[in-house]
């Protein structure tokens, strides 16, 4: 009785959705092989790959708590043995606490006598996810739930449609930012209008991915709340960023907590051609990256042995 699944890493808040709306991202992923066990207990036996020591006490693993979340909520006599094999840079803004979490679970739900749906599984990746980020909220785990763009709310996942031939680009620099560092610059007062400006750029976004209307998503792919306190984050930001808009991105931001920027794009030949433009802005600065191309419509987890 075992299982192992692969999630995709994710862009968390796409700028203008934060806590709240994501993307999955082909390419990069993390993977985990799950066994019931006898013992009614949930025990992580193994983290591969992690560049950091990583909690092997299931309570304080995002995988292993959303193991501990579902058999608690199932009453399962038997337990789960988790190993995990990391994919996604640590402290990169792509989703590596999620996509564990994420994995476990669509292993572990293969296991089970009577398989939960994804809307079934999403509270118990939420309770894994709040292990690391410290809050419930689902940006990276519905997106790799489901797949593609999501607005994730506490109670809701829903799937965001958009075109086809949209193209993400996703460049991680040689750096690391944690999400509770990230988190800290957040603090303070905000203005009313800049919550009135986000709201309409979020909406905006959401129009334009319904209607396929690109020169929607230019209008509002813009975050005027998060972006400018975490930006000084992030050795280059700005001149990153202005290189996937001089390459006709749709627009650019943060990718999560950061360090990694992500921009969206109308076709995958463009895409093509801002990814190296990014790094080199990157380059200028002094730090070297690497980039990642997906389809918008990223893929879903999924169980492959």
């Amino acid at each position: 009785m075992e299982a192992t699944a692969f999630s995709p890493a994710s862009i968390g808040n796409l700028g203008i959705g934060f806590d709240i709306l994501g993307q999955s991202f082909a390419g990069a992923g993390d993977r985990a092989t799950v066994r019931r066990i006898q013992s009614g207990k949930v025990q992580i036996s193994a983290i591969r790959n992690a560049p950091v020591a990583l909690p092997l006490e299931a309570e304080k693993n995002t995988a292993g708590a959303a193991l501990i979340a579902l058999r608690e909520a199932l009453k399962l006599p038997f337990g789960f043995e988790v190993e995990l094999d990391k994919g996604i840079p640590f402290g990169s803004g792509m989703g590596g606490s999620a996509a564990s979490c994420v994995a476990a679970l669509v292993a572990a739900n293969a296991l089970l006598d009577a398989p939960l749906s994804v809307e079934q599984l999403y509270p118990h990746a939420l309770a894994g996810e709040a292990v690391a980020s410290g809050g419930r909220h689902g940006d990276n785990i519905g997106p790799m739930l489901l797949g593609g763009v999501v607005l994730a709310t506490l109670d809701h996942l829903v799937r965001i449609p958009v075109p086809e031939n949209w193209h993400s680009v996703l460049v991680h620099p040689d750096a690391v930012l944690e999400t509770r560092r990230a988190r800290e610059a957040l603090k303070g007062a905000y203005a009313i209008g800049d919550f009135v400006a986000q709201s309409a750029n979020l909406a905006l976004v959401l129009a334009g991915c319904q209607r396929g209307d690109a020169s929607l998503v230019r209008a509002g792919l813009n975050d005027v709340l998060v972006e400018p306190r975490r930006a000084p984050l992030i050795e280059g930001f700005a001149r990153v960023k202005q290189a996937a808009l001089d390459q006709r991105a749709m627009g650019a931001s943060i990718s999560g907590a950061g360090p990694s920027v992500f921009a969206w794009f109308e076709s995958r030949a463009e895409a093509e051609v801002a990814a190296p433009a990014m790094q080199a802005a990157f380059a200028d600065a002094g730090i070297a990256s690497e980039s990642f191309i997906s389809p918008v419509n990223g893929p879903a987890a999924h169980v492959i042995a």
